[in-house]
C-alpha cells in the first residue's frame, strides 16, 4: 500500500481473511478468498497485487486468481531506481530505495524488499522474493521461488536454482543447486528441500 500511495495510485480495497474490520490502513476491507467472486465483479477492471511474502502461499494465491483471468498491477515505490531498461513483470512489488539496473529481467510476482539492489543483466524468475539489502551482482541468476535472505550478496555471474533459500548475511561465491538451503560466508549448502516445497 505504502508503494501504491508514493505514486497517487488509488486503491479500492484490501482482500485478507485474518481481518473483519471494516476498514484497514484506511482502505475498505473487502472480505477474505471467499468473497472473491463478488470482489471481481463489483471491480471487473481492477489490476490485483498479492501482497504476501511467502513464496508458496503468494503462488498458490496467483493461481486462483489467475483461474478467474484478473489482471495483475506492479507496485514500484517512488523511490526506487528502475532503469528503462529493465524488465518488471506483472504482480511484482519493488519496495522503497531499490536499484533495477539495465536489462535486468524480473519475472512476475516477486518481490524486491527495502534497499535490495539488481545490478545489470540479472535474471530473476518468477516468485522470487529477495529481502531488504540483499545485493545482486551483474549477470546473476535467480531460479523460480527462490528466497535471498536480509542483506545477502551474490557475486558477478553466480546462478541459484529453483525453490532454494539463501540465509540472511550470506556471501554467495558459486553456483547455488535447486532445493537447498545455503548460509554463510562463503556460503555453503546445509540442507537438501524435497523438490515439492514449490
Amino acid at each position: 500500500m505504502d508503494n501504491l500511495r508514493s505514486n497517487g495510485e488509488d486503491i479500492i480495497g484490501v482482500m485478507d481473511d485474518r481481518w473483519s474490520e471494516e476498514e484497514w490502513r484506511g482502505v475498505p476491507l473487502l472480505g477474505g478468498l471467499d468473497q472473491f467472486d463478488r470482489v471481481v465483479r463489483q471491480h471487473p477492471n481492477s489490476l490485483y497485487i498479492i501482497a504476501i511474502g511467502q513464496n508458496a502461499a503468494r503462488k498458490k494465491i496467483t493461481t486462483l486468481f489467475e483461474e478467474k483471468n484478473v489482471r495483475f498491477g506492479k507496485a514500484i515505490h517512488s523511490s526506487a531506481v528502475i532503469s528503462a531498461d529493465a524488465h518488471i513483470g506483472e504482480g511484482t512489488v519493488i519496495m522503497a530505495n531499490s536499484v533495477v539496473n539495465a536489462d535486468a529481467t524480473i519475472g512476475r510476482h516477486v518481490i524486491i524488499n527495502t534497499a535490495a539492489t539488481v545490478d545489470h543483466d540479472c535474471s530473476i524468475k518468477d516468485y522470487v522474493h529477495l529481502s531488504p539489502g540483499v545485493h545482486l551482482a551483474g549477470g546473476v541468476e535467480i531460479g523460480f521461488s527462490t528466497h535471498v535472505g536480509i542483506a545477502a550478496c551474490l557475486i558477478p555471474q553466480v546462478k541459484i536454482g529453483r525453490n532454494a533459500v539463501i540465509g540472511g548475511g550470506a556471501c554467495v561465491i558459486r553456483n547455488i543447486p535447486d532445493c537447498v538451503l545455503a548460509v554463510g560466508c562463503p556460503a555453503k549448502v546445509i540442507k537438501q528441500f524435497q523438490e515439492s516445497k514449490e
